[in-house]
């Protein structure tokens, strides 16, 4: 697990190199952002649906269950979070987002595959159709939800979006148990799925390095948003969903799913709807960097 972690951090570290060296930044960013969310995204969101293998079915509606439930719960806790975190109203929307949505798709699948054996992978693509919704609908209001003259309304085409198809036609899939789809679907959406994870890595590592090193070191905002990302909220989740009768085994994959650090999809979507990229940037770096303490003693833990 930590060799996994230590593999995505590098991909982060590249990136930072090629912006420093000029081949990554500014509207190359912009536009490998849009590939990723319209094109790759949605590829590894199909892709993981296309298992020859199906795991066990009756985990399935726990899991929509229970996903559901832990985002209406974050999104709850964010708002009033964020108004903690930081006094600076703009950044608020930027908080609650960090707060809400972990690196499911990107970082999820190969850890919870190192915890729980690879047929876990699929419970994850489970847990990710509701984290990508919410992503596509809470998420790009949480960014665009600015104050004054910044402010922008949310768009209702962010449901009919390629991501969000997607979404549905994985769920569709995955609620109707077809696991017979034909190689040359499957395989050439896997490679273009496969795109998405190193391309939103080097995004990252691109947009730290247009900080200066001592933004990296972060901030009392960034360092709060931390500690609640990683370690309050996972654990006070995990055993809100115990309490309230959710089954142990898809109560620990979503709780290691949730612990992951702040979603990628934070920074590209800064860059989509051109909001300022410093803050998201920082938490990400931090939050990716003591995951991998963090997590290892979350699932001793447990």
């Amino acid at each position: 697990m930590l060799e996994v972690m230590m593999t995505l951090f590098v991909i982060v570290v590249v990136g930072y190199a090629a912006g420093k060296l000029g081949y990554m930044g500014g509207e190359f960013d912009r536009k490998l952002s849009s590939l990723v969310i319209n094109w790759t995204c949605p590829a590894l969101i199909l892709a993981s649906s296309m298992t020859g293998d199906m795991p066990d079915r009756r985990y399935i509606l726990p899991l929509l269950g229970i996903s559901a439930f832990t985002y209406v719960v974050l999104t709850l806790l964010a708002w009033g979070l964020s108004h903690v975190l930081t006094k600076n109203a703009g950044d608020r929307g930027i908080v609650a987002f960090a707060l809400v949505f972990g690196n499911v798709g990107f970082m999820g699948y190969p850890v919870v595959a190192s915890i729980f054996g690879q047929q876990a992978v699929f419970y994850a693509a489970v847990l990710n159709v509701v984290n990508t919704f919410a992503v596509f609908t809470i998420g790009t209001m949480m960014i665009t939800g600015g104050q004054g003259s910044d402010r922008e309304r949310f768009n209702k085409k962010v449901l009919y979006s390629t991501p969000m198809l997607s979404a549905y036609l994985s769920m569709l899939i995955v609620a109707l148990g077809i696991d017979n789809i034909p190689a040359y679907v499957s395989q050439p959406l896997t490679m273009i799925g496969n795109i998405t994870v190193p391309a939103a890595l080097l995004i990252i590592g691109s947009s730290m390095s247009q900080l200066p090193l001592r933004a990296l070191m972060g901030n009392m905002t960034v360092y709060g948003t931390t500690l609640f990302r990683l370690a309050f909220l996972p654990v006070g989740v995990h055993f809100l969903c115990l309490a309230l009768g959710f089954d142990p085994y898809v109560t620990s994959i979503n709780t290691v799913v949730i612990a992951m650090p702040v979603a990628t999809y934070g920074t590209i979507l800064c860059l989509k709807y051109q909001r300022d990229t410093t803050l998201i940037a920082e938490v990400t770096f931090i939050t990716t960097l003591l995951s991998m303490i963090s997590i290892p003693l979350l699932v001793m833990l447990f």
